[in-house]
């Protein structure tokens, strides 16, 4: 595949060769720079990514960004050009081959993944303090010199780092490969360095391995959603140590997770010390530069002896004893409770836990036991023939008569649940003997909205007689039925979200005031569902209890994770 005409146009400085790689994030070609005689990799960059001018201006800015990393293990960036359509990357041109290649010719050893580990997290570490995120960090992304140096290529999808940025394209496609993808990445939640420390570890699980962490024979959606919502399967054949290491670049909370490229690398340097012994960086003829005090540090200062901690159905994972304390090494925080603080906050984040618990089973409880039927007084009126002094049960797509004595000048029937109308019908009686006949019938709406049982006032001269109106239509054939049931889960929905937004360690604006509401309407919404699946006439007392029981429980359970982040913190 030859460049095309608007790429060789676009840079006459350059002979273009072939194409020697195509992906996702674009077309390279070969080049070679005319008066220099030096050997480039020339990258067009897909227009249906950068197809507006909001995507086009902040990769303008980012190339700009990427063009000023200066780092031996990050593969530099020579020029950028933007033409038109265009965007065309200038970079060093690397002819040894990938990870990917390397791996897939005939593996690599214990030593020279951890080699190539630390050198791909010294690259991300730099790139990350200069702002940028690399997220589509993958065996295929890390090529070699012919000299044998490791770089970590394709910044093609960096973003700056800001506050709510995501990775999500304009027309809502989540960019990243799924084997490697962090779960805050595919869900298109705020990103962090965090998001490369994921896809670094899965990279080095696989080296390590020989296998992925998670099930890739099913797709990509499959792919992305283990990721999201399933812990990786524990890695075999590795040792202690490093699979400890390991194991924590790869949780999916980032309070679990190592936050920055640096501690991921400084821990690894550590356990590969711990397992291969001094010296063994040397042994693997992987060079490894610029590495940062803190994990050089590291490289002389095996691991203390690992303890394996159970918790819960996970695997046990490698941690640090308390009692051995090393400034380089980051415990597993899911291996020990967090030690106390003088301001008290683990345990307080207990008891609002504790307090939210209770509130959520006063919840369920007051659903349960909410009234069959409310009390009304016995009528002597009929309707198709069925006093009033009991529950009635009515089609509400037909028409019905309203029978009884004397002769109103008008009737009326009215539906409500809880107080809330539900749709009227009225008719003028006719004579009937001794008494009188009013034929009625609700307007089609009505039977789509009612469900269950309800509230139903018939009223003769200003006279109102109450009594419980039964519905024959299956409860979530009505609105009161599946549209509480769909407010219930969308609220419930909304507030996990909520929560896993304070898990991550990011802000949830306003959940103080959203956390209860939430609450209130999911209380609200449970009870009403409950109420009219079982065929129960609602209740309005019980309904508030149940909204306020919501609203507790969404508050307490709110304020332990706002307190718990900024405890982490």
């Amino acid at each position: 595949m030859s460049a095309p005409a608007e790429v060789v146009a676009a840079l006459p400085q350059y002979e273009i060769g072939a194409a020697i790689g195509q992906g996702g994030m674009g077309v390279v070609f070969a080049g070679v720079h005319r008066s220099l005689r030096r050997d480039v990799a020339i990258k067009q960059l897909p227009w249906d990514v950068l197809n507006h001018a909001v995507s086009s201006e902040l990769f303008d800015r980012e190339a700009r960004v990427l063009a000023s990393l200066d780092h031996p293990h990050i593969v530099p960036v020579y020029d950028y050009v933007r033409t038109g359509r265009e965007h065309l990357m200038v970079m060093e041109r690397l002819d040894g081959g990938t990870v990917h290649s390397r791996f897939q010719g005939g593996g690599v050893s214990g030593e020279q993944a951890c080699a190539i580990g630390l050198a791909m997290l010294a690259g991300l570490h730099a790139a990350h303090e200069a702002g940028v995120l690399h997220l589509d960090v993958k065996p295929k992304n890390l090529l070699f010199t012919n000299q044998n140096v490791m770089k970590v290529a394709d910044f093609g999808i960096a973003k700056v780092i800001s506050e709510g940025a995501t990775l999500v394209t304009h027309g809502g496609e989540v960019l990243g490969t799924p084997a490697y993808i962090a779960p805050e990445q595919a869900l298109g939640n705020a990103l962090s360095p965090a998001a490369d420390v994921y896809s670094a570890g899965t990279v080095l699980y696989e080296l390590l391995s020989g296998k992925l962490p998670f099930d890739n024979t099913r797709g990509a959606i499959s792919m992305m959603r283990q990721h999201m919502f399933t812990d990786p399967k524990p890695i075999d054949g590795v040792p202690n140590p490093i699979a400890g290491v390991i194991m924590r670049s790869l949780a999916r909370e980032l309070d679990s997770r190592y936050r920055d490229a640096e501690t991921f690398a400084a821990d690894l340097a550590s356990a590969a010390t711990t397992v291969y012994g001094p010296g063994w960086l040397e042994r693997s003829r992987v060079p490894v530069r610029h590495l940062t005090p803190r994990v050089i540090s590291a490289l002389s200062t095996p691991a203390a002896t690992p303890v394996t901690v159970p918790v819960g159905d996970a695997p046990t994972q490698p941690v640090r004893r308390r009692d051995t304390p090393d400034p380089t090494l980051s415990a597993t925080r899911a291996g020990f409770e967090p030690e106390s603080r003088p301001d008290g906050r683990p345990a307080a984040v207990l008891w609002f836990r504790l307090a939210a618990a209770v509130a959520a089973m006063a919840l369920v409880v007051l659903a349960l036991l909410t009234p069959e039927r409310l009390p009304h007084e016995a009528r002597l009126m009929a309707l198709d023939g069925a006093l009033l002094t009991s529950p009635v049960e009515v089609d509400l797509s037909k028409s019905f008569t309203v029978t009884g004595a004397g002769l109103p000048q008008q009737a009326t029937i009215d539906l409500s649940a809880a107080g809330i109308p539900l749709g009227s019908a009225a008719a003028t009686p006719k004579a009937d003997g001794d008494g009188y006949r009013a034929a009625l019938q609700f307007p089609g709406l009505t039977r789509w909205i009612v469900g269950g049982a309800v509230t139903a006032t018939v009223t003769t001269d200003g006279v109102p007689h109450t009594f419980t109106l039964l519905t024959r239509q299956h409860p979530l054939a009505s609105a009161l039925g599946a549209g509480s049931l769909i407010l219930a889960l969308f609220a419930l929905a909304y507030l996990e979200s909520g929560l896993r937004t304070l898990r991550n360690g990011h802000r949830w604006r306003g959940a103080l005031v959203a956390g209860p509401v939430l609450g209130v309407l999911f209380g609200a919404t449970a009870w009403l569902c409950v109420s009219v699946l079982r065929v129960h006439e609602p209740s309005l007392p019980s309904g508030i209890a149940c909204a306020f029981a919501g609203a507790v429980a969404a508050g307490f359970v709110v304020a332990a994770a706002r307190l718990r982040r900024s405890a982490v913190r």
